[in-house]
């Protein structure tokens, strides 16, 4: 199941997490990010071992600053609460798998 990250759990959810953590950065209004969804989900489903989170841009200011996203769908792959991996823009299942390493 992909889990909705925002400022007040990311911390727990993400930078603390004890196993690797997908995040997906979007927002309502983008076309690619609704396209980019439903294929998270599916690797989400197909992926063990790993946690699955989106977080709205526009709820989460702060956090997208932070990371520096400019430009959406970014995905980052944090481990051990750093970041190993990102991509920008729509990413197939392929692509996503590539991105975790699996």
């Amino acid at each position: 199941a992909v889990i909705k990250i925002t400022e007040q759990n990311f911390e727990t959810e993400v930078l603390k997490s004890d196993v690797p953590v997908l995040v997906d950065f979007w927002a309502e209004w983008c076309g690619p990010c609704q396209m980019q969804g439903p294929i998270v989900d599916e690797v989400s489903e197909a992926v063990p071992g790993v946690k699955f989170g989106k977080l709205n841009v526009d709820e989460n200011m702060r956090l997208a600053q932070q990371y520096r996203v400019a430009s959406i769908p970014t995905l980052l792959v944090f481990r051990d609460g750093k970041i190993a991996a990102s991509a920008i823009g729509l990413q197939s299942k392929e692509g996503l798998k590539k991105l975790l390493g699996v």
